[in-house]
């Protein structure tokens, strides 16, 4: 790995959490953490603007402020999502938009940008000449060249958006709604889902919008009414509240393009990613959706065949049609039960087999820590790299739904890893049920791993730049989609998957689940394709009315009609993160596929190649550009080959 002769990471402590039932000492710590954090780099930012032209010391100083700034953002924005009490959530919240105005201020600070433009630039430490470049061209695409009458603007605009955007994600947060359903639409569902369903005086049950609830039920229930009520519940999350929400941060940020001289959003948006251009996301789009259409519709074809066997007058199956067919299709046609399967899926033994899996594979070893955190449910472990004894970091896993929580699947930081100074520590934040899980929890799980591990991986940089997931936001998504491809395999599973009396699943079950999950590939991908139009249309377009423009989408991209009266764009978490990127999940597994290419599928464990990668490509962080870490670990450019033959197998 790239920083062995740094301090050994052994020697860094990890942060001192309060206990889950100290809510004076989570305040205490929140204030201490972000408060603190905030002086700290206001202190900091007052010595760099006071360095004097071409002192050398100007990059270090630079690299010591981002360290306070992202420590102090790292602990507000996971609280803010994490935390059992509502009023601790709130006032984390409040310290992020102060975190975001230091920052935005930080950026279009004229006199701190001609310190690091004198900055010299004769014999600095490795590293440090990429860092000081990313910095000029932050600065310059932050507006500190415009004048003082447009920086202003850019920082209110910088404000409103931060605002906006937390308004956006709070909405979809604490906008969980629930749908009553008669007892008997949970018909067919496995028993333990039903057990945690009881049944009220009136004769219904209750199914929340959380994913525990949602998924299975609109997998496995046969009373399509219900379902359709169901899905239209989880399809109006943030309706109406985010509607508006939206459509202002839309307009925010395409007055902040424009006063920095791009076109739209998505071409300032695009300039530090992997792919270039605004335009090149829509030909990128297009050219997919085209690619996985034969797929798609020969697919799709096969279950509404099916569907009508059930409703003969059925023209289309729709979004709340199409996962309960997805699994009567597998079920039949390819002998997969999803309730079977999912029998072989107890949470503990995933967790476990998970960390058993990964840890074989890189090296790793996992320690369990008897150590407090914000929620009793979270599971706590050192990281050690077995060939030296040496601890990389500390994880921990908040694996389980609970009111007030972020509802969907994320890495959060708690800490980046600075080489000698601060030891690595991430979070995987997600919401799966506490008994059972379906094999695609099980291959969200490998995935969301997949960022953990990165964040810890590369936490020994010297500059924290460079540290964790830093690299191209194109290509975040392409080392934890490669890491899926260890969910699929029988000889991985059969290490931890096995049912109440112990036998692992059987191979031929796992062979027939995969053959069931390629069958729906095609349009797996053109619905992707719509969720990356969403995301870049509304940026590029603006359009007046967001749910006639993302049904014209849908109709252009989508496979599955829609549920009517439904408004999927309000719920759509990643509008917010990712902008007007979410074409970057699929530009990433063109990526992640051809990393696997490298691997022997005969045997997934081989040292070898899984250490070259770990050391090659993880460890590297943000360090280089991600082309140039994918070439260096397969001898040659990627290219797009192993995309094409899985899309066409």
């Amino acid at each position: 790995m790239p920083t062995d002769s740094a301090p050994a990471a052994g020697d860094l402590q990890p942060v001192t959490l309060p206990a889950v039932e100290d809510l004076d000492g989570w305040n205490d710590f929140l204030d201490q953490q972000v408060l603190g954090g905030l002086q700290r780099t206001r202190e900091r930012v007052d010595a760099l603007r006071a360095t004097a032209p071409g002192d050398p010391a100007s990059l270090p100083r630079w690299n010591d402020v981002h360290v306070d700034l992202g420590n102090a953002f790292a602990v507000a924005g996971l609280l803010s999502q994490v935390h059992p009490d509502a009023p601790l959530r709130e006032r984390a919240e409040g310290y992020e938009q102060q975190l975001h105005e230091l920052r935005t201020s930080l950026m279009l600070d004229p006199e701190v940008y001609a310190v690091l433009e004198a900055a010299p630039t004769d014999g600095l430490p490795d590293g440090a000449e990429r860092v000081l470049e990313d910095a000029l061209r932050s600065f310059r695409r932050s507006g500190v060249d415009r004048d003082e009458k447009t920086r202003a603007r850019l920082r209110e605009l910088s404000a409103r958006g931060s605002d906006l955007g937390q308004a956006f994600s709070r909405n979809i947060r604490d906008g969980a709604g629930e749908t009553r359903v008669p007892a008997s639409a949970l018909e067919g569902l496995p028993a333990d889902y039903v057990e945690s369903h009881p049944v009220a005086e009136d004769g219904t049950v209750t199914i929340t919008t959380g994913y525990p609830d949602t998924n299975p039920f609109l997998m496995f229930s046969a009373d399509r009414e219900a379902r359709h009520a169901v899905m239209h519940t989880f399809l109006n999350i943030g309706w109406p509240d985010n509607d508006p929400v939206l459509a202002d941060l839309l307009k925010v940020r395409d007055e902040q393009a424009r006063l920095l001289g791009y076109d739209s959003w998505p071409d300032y948006d695009a300039e530090e990613k992997m792919i270039g251009t605004g335009a090149a996301i829509a030909e990128f789009v297009d050219r997919v959706a085209q690619d996985a259409t034969a797929s798609a519709e020969r697919d799709a074809a096969v279950l509404l065949e099916r569907a009508r066997q059930d409703h003969p007058d059925l023209e289309r199956l729709d979004v709340a049609d199409a996962r309960y067919y997805g699994e009567v299709v597998r079920r039949e046609q390819y002998d997969v039960d999803g309730q079977a399967v999912r029998a072989y899926f107890d949470s503990g033994r995933v967790r476990q087999g998970l960390l058993d899996v990964t840890g074989r594979l890189f090296g790793l070893e996992y320690l369990p820590v008897d150590a407090p955190s914000w929620h009793a449910e979270v599971a706590t472990y050192d990281v050690v790299l077995v060939e030296t004894g040496r601890r990389l970091g500390r994880i921990h896993l908040d694996l389980h739904p609970r009111s007030g929580k972020y509802n969907h699947a994320a890495q959060f930081d708690l800490v980046r890893g600075v080489a000698g100074r601060q030891l690595p520590e991430g979070v995987l934040v997600c919401n799966f049920g506490r008994t059972r899980m379906d094999h695609s929890e099980v291959v969200t799980l490998f995935h969301e791993f997949g960022h953990l591990l990165h964040h810890v991986l590369a936490g020994r940089h010297p500059w924290v730049r460079f540290s964790g997931v830093a690299t191209e936001w194109d290509f975040v998504e392409a080392p934890s989609q490669m890491l899926e491809e260890w969910a699929w395999d029988h000889g991985v599973l059969a290490g931890f998957a096995v049912d109440a009396d112990g036998t692992p699943i059987p191979e031929a079950l796992v062979d027939r689940m995969r053959a069931a999950e390629e069958f729906g590939k095609g349009y797996y991908a053109r619905t992707q394709m719509y969720y990356a139009a969403v995301s870049y249309r509304f940026h590029a377009e603006l359009p007046a009315d967001l749910t006639a423009r993302s049904r014209e989408l849908s109709d252009r991209y989508a496979v599955w009609g829609q549920v009517p009266d439904t408004h999927f764009h309000c719920g759509f978490g990643h509008l917010e993160g990712y902008g007007s990127g979410y074409y970057t999940y699929m530009w990433s597994l063109v990526i992640a596929k051809d990393l696997f290419s490298a691997f022997d599928a005969g045997d997934l464990f081989a040292p070898e190649v899984a250490t070259r990668y770990r050391d090659t490509v993880l460890a590297a962080g943000g360090s280089r550009d991600a082309a140039d870490l994918v070439e260096e670990f397969l001898g040659r450019p990627y290219d797009n080959r192993a995309f094409t033959a899985w899309l066409e197998s």
